[in-house]
């Protein structure tokens, strides 16, 4: 990874040191039982369960690494300076579809934050890019795979 800035919020920056903190103990210590346990079973050349456990080894270290490079570039939203008179990074932002009729909240996260199930959805993807920057009654247009969105904004909050 290069040295990209990574958008949070105080909330997911905490989360992210919390999942960093359980993958380093917690994960390493049950992946090394496991090890421990499964060159119990002796040959190592047709040993699935070491084989396994040294595969979970390796993911969690890669995992540990990743989110060690994003806490390291971590740069951290200051509510305070959230502003509702343009879309922003920590704006909740309704919208009509104008397409389907309906109203719908998202809340624009960094792309480390992103839980689709609670529209919070990040600044990187299709609709928080066209989003960021446009004021309350602007339509935008976003380029999806079903085709073009319109969508007006309808409300900015914190």
């Amino acid at each position: 990874m290069g040295e990209k800035e990574f958008l949070l919020t105080q909330e997911g920056f905490d989360n992210l040191e919390k999942e960093l903190e359980r993958l380093k103990t917690e994960v390493r210590y049950e992946i090394a039982d496991r090890i421990k346990v499964a060159l119990g079973f002796g040959d190592l050349s047709e040993n699935s369960e070491y084989d396994e456990a040294k595969n979970a080894q390796a993911a969690n270290e890669t995992k540990i690494a990743e989110l060690e490079e994003k806490v390291k570039y971590a740069k951290i939203i200051d509510e305070s300076e959230i502003d509702t008179e343009v879309v922003q990074v920590g704006n909740i932002v309704k919208v009509h579809d104008m397409e389907f009729n309906e109203d719908i909240e998202y809340t624009i996260v960094g792309s480390t934050e992103v839980d689709i199930i609670n529209n919070k959805i990040s600044n990187e993807s299709p609709i928080g890019k066209a989003l960021l920057g446009k004021r309350k009654n602007n339509i935008v247009e976003v380029q999806a795979p079903a085709g073009i969105i319109k969508l007006k904004i309808l409300a900015i909050t914190k």
